[in-house]
């Protein structure tokens, strides 16, 4: 039998061996860009009451108009530039969204200045693509690209990032699903674009195949509400299953 005197040695060997022996491969001080980005997402997430609702729509269309604007324009437009102009129309209908909110002003915009979230390898950036709702599609596609360019190549400037009243961020093409997107304060929505995939429908002979996509839309539930993010989603709903309208 082991005495209680040696089960307390076997115990303290134990835990120091278990808990002290951690190699540290690096250590990085958060810096520039990066603590900014950091700052700026603590903000959010202490200030703001995040709520996510999300939906999923019908993408066939969606998918069929990139493809027949690219031959109409002849300009390489893609899925997120209808979505970009989906977006538009849906913002006219539900400008609660459109919005910031600051000292205890919920400030409404006829301007559209949706920023567009980048992924380089310094972080996180979100140039400002302004006045989307005087912009046609082909410019949009246009500009789109210029901006993603510019940040991508650090051509950019501090104005290409102010002044957003709504942001879009996109994981679709990094093979996501489903997420919940961080507003960008002091706006008070942002709406995540997820991949497109193929869903089983019940269809007039059994079972179709039809592409699918989520919207993901996180909202400040201080100045908009649940029933208020669940219309807006509907209109996006509208626009995207109909998208050659967009044209």
């Amino acid at each position: 039998m082991t005495s209680p005197t040696e089960n307390g040695d076997a115990s303290q060997n134990s835990d120091t061996s278990s808990g002290d022996e951690r190699t540290v491969l690096e250590e990085r001080k958060l810096t520039g860009m990066r603590r900014t980005i950091a700052n700026r997402l603590q903000e959010s997430s202490q200030e703001a009451a995040h709520v996510t609702a999300s939906r999923e729509v019908d993408a066939e269309e969606l998918v069929r108009a990139a493809e027949v604007a690219s031959d109409k324009y002849d300009v390489d437009v893609s899925v997120v530039d209808i979505v970009l102009c989906a977006l538009s129309e849906t913002l006219a209908d539900h400008p609660a969204f459109n919005a910031t909110l600051e000292d205890g002003l919920h400030r409404l915009y006829e301007t559209q200045n949706v920023g567009i979230a980048v992924d380089i390898d310094a972080g996180l950036v979100t140039p400002v693509l302004t006045a989307l709702e005087s912009k046609s599609l082909d410019q949009v596609a246009i500009e789109r690209r210029e901006l993603t360019e510019s940040v991508q190549t650090g051509s950019y400037s501090m104005s290409d990032l102010r002044g957003g009243t709504f942001t879009i961020t996109n994981l679709g093409v990094l093979g996501i699903d489903s997420f919940t997107p961080i507003i960008n304060p002091p706006e008070v929505a942002i709406l995540g674009v997820n991949r497109i995939r193929d869903r089983a429908r019940p269809g007039d002979e059994g079972v179709d195949f039809r592409k699918q996509i989520q919207f993901d839309l996180s909202f400040d539930h201080r100045v908009v509400d649940g029933a208020d993010a669940a219309r807006f989603l509907e209109t996006l709903a509208t626009h995207i299953e109909n998208a050659e309208a967009l044209l």
